[in-house]
């Protein structure tokens, strides 16, 4: 009679079981999870019943997803991935890659950068993408881009390399193909050229198909720049270490994704040849410790990432990143004292990342403790030295060779998978 009652518990007990596996599986594919998070929960629910035994055969119950599922999930699956460490993995071969031509987007992509209309004949550099450890990347293509960005604005502020990865967003989202839809709306953010000058502050153009709307706006400091004489047109400039630029403070709630960059004009140059002087708290830094240039951009950096928290308490729409500096590649001096970057071969340094911070300490420290999220493309970047433009250009050599641009289609590209991933 013992061994009946027992009996008749088991079953049921393995009925239920059976029912719940059955049933909860078909309810969290309803919801987009993961065969593996079904598999997780499966064995969970098993060890709680007293059931581990069955565990071996989940799988069988469960099922595998079909590819119309997996691309069904695939935001899903990146949801999940959401505290992956973008930065860490290895660059691998991908026959897909790159995702427009360099020959037809020249719409959009400067002639400077465009190696496939210069004398450059290697193009290995092109056919690569990043894969992170331990996560998915989701397939990046403009049409579904733009659906995540419909009714939004993405916006770029910062320096020339901002401006790369600006240019290879639009030729991204457009496939490289020629777009006569698209409209030019600079005029909305003040980007129109003013008199004399060679081009406007930046560029903004709108997708009429889904009211997206893509700008970059050029701040190399993303410092507040005052002229210390409105009178005199060469007169100098307080930059202004701890206020944002003034298109930040004016614009910033039209945006929705916003990505920041800075680093490489904070040399003495760079400050003598645009006239820049340093300021804090309204005056001039004089020979404290603030006159260092790391110092003072470590400053910067840790203003913005601040101030741009600040506003994100009112916009939690927003999300902000602040990109991480783009490596320079100078060997046996720089761009000025005979510096190259003649390497063609993918990976003479290796192709992984196996690092858990960021190679850009100062900017990982800047958005700690904020909102702000890092765009980590550091060292992912620094494994790419072939990548860059060189002495490669349209023009007769000149002796002088640019280590420091990338070019398009190429590195960039990435990051814009990076962010993609995470928007």
């Amino acid at each position: 009679m013992k061994g009946g009652v027992l009996h008749r518990l088991l079953v049921n007990k393995l009925c239920l079981g059976l029912l719940v596996l059955l049933i909860v599986p078909i309810i969290l594919l309803l919801l987009g999870t993961t065969s593996e998070q079904l598999k997780v929960f499966s064995q969970g629910f098993l060890q709680q019943q007293g059931l581990e035994h069955l565990g071996d055969n989940v799988s069988a119950v469960v099922g595998s997803a079909s590819p119309a599922y997996n691309n069904h999930t695939k935001s899903s699956i990146t949801r999940w991935s959401k505290d992956c460490n973008y930065a860490k993995g290895k660059w691998v071969a991908d026959e897909k890659r790159p995702l427009y031509s360099g020959n037809e987007c020249k719409q959009w992509l400067s002639k400077m950068w465009a190696c496939r209309m210069m004398q450059r004949t290697d193009f290995f550099y092109e056919s690569y993408r990043w894969q992170p450890h331990g996560c998915e990347m989701p397939e990046f293509s403009g049409p579904n881009f733009l659906k995540r960005m419909r009714h939004k604005t993405l916006a770029f502020v910062g320096d020339s390399l901002g401006r790369q990865q600006f240019q290879s967003t639009m030729c991204m989202a457009t496939g490289g193909k020629y777009s006569p839809e698209v409209e030019d709306v600079g005029w909305k953010y003040g980007l129109v050229k003013a008199p004399g000058a060679l081009r406007p502050d930046g560029w903004a153009y709108r997708f009429p198909g889904t009211n997206t709307t893509i700008l970059y706006y050029w701040s190399a400091s993303l410092s507040e720049l005052e002229p210390l004489n409105t009178t005199n047109p060469a007169t100098s400039y307080a930059l202004h270490l701890d206020q944002p630029v003034t298109f930040l403070k004016k614009y910033v709630p039209n945006f929705d994704v916003l990505v920041l960059n800075t680093g490489h004009h904070w040399n003495r140059g760079k400050f003598s040849g645009n006239h820049w002087e340093l300021y804090a708290d309204g005056k001039p830094v004089g020979e404290g410790r603030l006159a260092d240039l790391n110092r003072a951009k470590n400053l910067t950096l840790h203003s913005i990432a601040r101030w741009v928290d600040s506003e994100l308490v009112s916009r939690p729409h927003l999300k902000a990143f602040l990109r991480t500096m783009s490596p320079r590649h100078f060997v046996n001096g720089d761009w000025n004292t005979g510096g190259s970057c003649g390497n063609s071969v993918p990976f003479s340094n290796g192709s992984e990342v196996l690092q858990d911070h960021s190679s850009d300490l100062p900017a990982e420290r800047a958005v700690n403790g904020t909102r702000v999220k890092l765009l980590d493309i550091t060292a992912i970047s620094q494994l790419r030295d072939e990548g860059h433009i060189s002495n490669r250009t349209l023009r007769a050599p000149t002796g002088i060779n640019d280590c420091l641009h990338w070019c398009l289609p190429g590195i960039p590209d990435m990051w814009n998978e990076l962010l993609f991933a995470q928007i």
